[in-house]
C-alpha cells in the first residue's frame, strides 16, 4: 500500500488528486452536531493543497436512496471543511455532472473543491459490478490520481472505495495509514493484559469481533443494550430490556468458549432501569433505578450499567496494557444514563494501556461527555470498519488500495 508521502514525493503540483474522505457527520436541522471525522481529514487535504494539488473531496453522508435528497446534501460539511481549512471551498452540486466538472476545471493549485453526496448516485452502491464500474469511469475522469482516506467506508465494496483506485494511480492517505497501524497494534503487537468493552445496542452486530476476540483478548467487559441478551443466556430475567432471543444460543456458547480458553468475560452486577424509554430530545428527569443485575422487574427496562458496575469496569482496566471500546454502556445521550458510558471513558484515561475508541457512538460519547479526545491513544473514524477488521475479514477499500 503505497502512502501520501510517496506521492508528494513523486510531486503533485497541479495535478487534480481525488480525496475519498469520510464525511458523513451527524446533522441535526441541518446543523453538523459532531465534526470528528471532518477535522480527520484535514491533515490529507493540507499536505495535498499546500504542495500544490488540485483537491476533489468526496464522500457519502446517510442513506439516501440513489438519488438526490435534500437532506443527505453536503453541503454543510464542504462548508465546515473550508472553515477549519480556513479557505473557500468550492461546491458542486452534483457528483459526475456538469456541475462537478466545472468546480473541478475551476481549480487552481492549492484549491479544493467538494462534489455532492456520492450516493445520490445509485452507482455508488449497486450491486452490480457494471453498473459500479461505470460510476468509477465517470469519476475518474475527474481527477489524475486517488487517495483513499475514508477509513469509516472502507468496509463497502462502493464504486469510489472499491472500483475507482483500480481505475488511477492510488495512495493511502494519513487518516487511512494511521487506523490500520492502530488495527495492528490491536491484532498483531498486543501488549497484555487485552481487555475489550463492547457495548451498544444489538449483541448481533458484534458476534463475528466476539467470535474473533476470544483467540486474542484476556477479558471482554460487556454493556449496552446487548448486555440483556447474556444476562438472559445466564438464565437472569431481563424485564422488558432490549433482547435478541434468537442469539441466546450463539452467546451461551460464546460463554462456555471465554471459560474453556480462560479469557474473563464480564457481565454487570447492577443495572440502572426505568419504565421506559427516555425522551432524548427532552432529556427530562426519569427518576430511574438501580437494581441488581440478575433482578430486573418485570416492565423495568435496562438503559445503563449500575454504578457497582462501573467500579468493577474500572478495576478490570485497571492493570491493562491495551483497550479497546466500542459500543457505549446504556443511554449516554440522557444524563440519567450516561454514568457507566462516562465511567468507562474515564478507566480509559486513568490507566495506562494503549487505548482505542472504536469509533461511532463511543466517539460522539467521548465528546458529547466531555472528554479531551487527545487523552486517548486513538479515536477511530470508523466503528463497522474496525469491527470487521478485527473480525479478521478483508476489507475491499484497502485491498483495493494494496499494489
Amino acid at each position: 500500500m503505497k502512502t501520501i508521502d510517496e506521492l508528494l514525493a513523486e510531486g503533485v503540483s497541479g495535478k487534480r488528486v481525488f480525496v475519498r474522505a469520510d464525511l458523513n457527520v451527524p446533522l441535526a436541522d441541518g446543523q453538523i452536531t459532531d465534526d470528528g471525522r471532518i477535522r480527520a481529514v484535514l491533515p490529507t487535504v493540507e499536505a495535498l493543497t499546500g504542495a500544490g494539488a488540485k483537491v476533489i473531496v468526496a464522500s457519502h453522508l446517510g442513506r439516501p436512496k440513489g438519488a438526490p435528497d435534500p437532506a443527505f446534501s453536503l453541503l454543510p460539511a464542504a462548508e465546515r471543511l473550508g472553515e477549519l481549512l480556513g479557505k473557500p471551498v468550492a461546491f458542486a452540486q452534483d457528483t459526475v455532472g456538469p456541475a462537478a466538472h466545472a468546480a473541478v476545471d475551476g481549480l487552481e493549485p492549492g484549491q479544493v473543491a467538494v462534489i455532492e453526496n456520492l450516493r445520490f448516485n445509485p452507482g455508488e452502491t449497486s450491486k452490480d459490478d457494471a453498473e459500479r464500474a461505470a460510476f468509477a469511469d465517470q469519476l475518474a475522469a475527474l481527477a489524475d490520481v486517488y487517495v483513499g482516506d475514508g477509513f469509516g467506508a472502507v468496509h463497502r465494496k462502493h464504486a469510489s472505495v472499491y472500483d475507482l483506485p483500480a481505475r488511477l494511480p492510488h495512495y493511502a492517505g494519513y487518516l487511512i495509514a494511521t487506523e490500520v497501524g492502530v488495527l495492528q497494534k490491536l491484532t498483531e503487537e498486543v501488549q497484555r493484559p487485552y481487555a475489550v468493552v463492547l457495548g451498544g445496542a444489538k449483541v448481533s452486530d458484534k458476534l463475528g469481533v466476539i467470535d474473533n476476540l476470544l483467540e486474542k483478548a484476556d477479558r471482554i467487559l460487556i454493556g449496552g443494550g446487548m448486555v440483556f441478551t447474556f444476562l438472559k443466556a445466564k438464565g437472569y430475567e431481563v424485564g422488558a430490556s432490549m433482547l435478541q432471543e434468537d442469539q441466546i444460543p450463539v452467546v451461551q456458547e460464546y460463554l462456555k468458549r471465554a471459560e474453556e480458553k480462560g479469557v474473563e468475560f464480564v457481565l454487570p452486577v447492577d443495572v440502572v432501569v426505568s419504565g421506559g424509554f427516555p425522551d432524548l430530545k427532552a432529556k427530562e428527569p426519569t427518576h430511574p433505578d438501580t437494581v441488581p443485575a440478575d433482578a430486573i422487574p418485570a416492565g423495568q427496562m435496562g438503559l445503563d450499567i449500575g454504578p457497582a458496575t462501573a467500579e468493577l469496569y474500572a478495576a478490570k482496566l485497571a492493570d491493562a496494557r491495551t483497550i479497546f471500546w466500542n459500543g457505549p454502556m446504556g443511554v449516554f445521550e440522557h444524563p440519567d444514563y450516561a454514568g457507566g458510558t462516562r465511567a468507562v471513558a474515564q478507566a480509559l484515561l486513568d490507566s495506562r494501556a494503549f487505548t482505542v475508541v472504536g469509533g461511532g457512538d463511543s466517539a460522539a460519547a467521548v465528546r458529547l461527555l466531555g472528554f479531551d479526545e487527545n487523552a486517548y491513544g486513538h479515536i477511530s473514524t470508523g466503528g463497522g470498519a474496525s469491527l470487521e477488521y478485527l473480525e479478521g475479514k478483508t476489507l475491499p477499500g484497502l485491498a483495493a488500495l494494496e499494489d
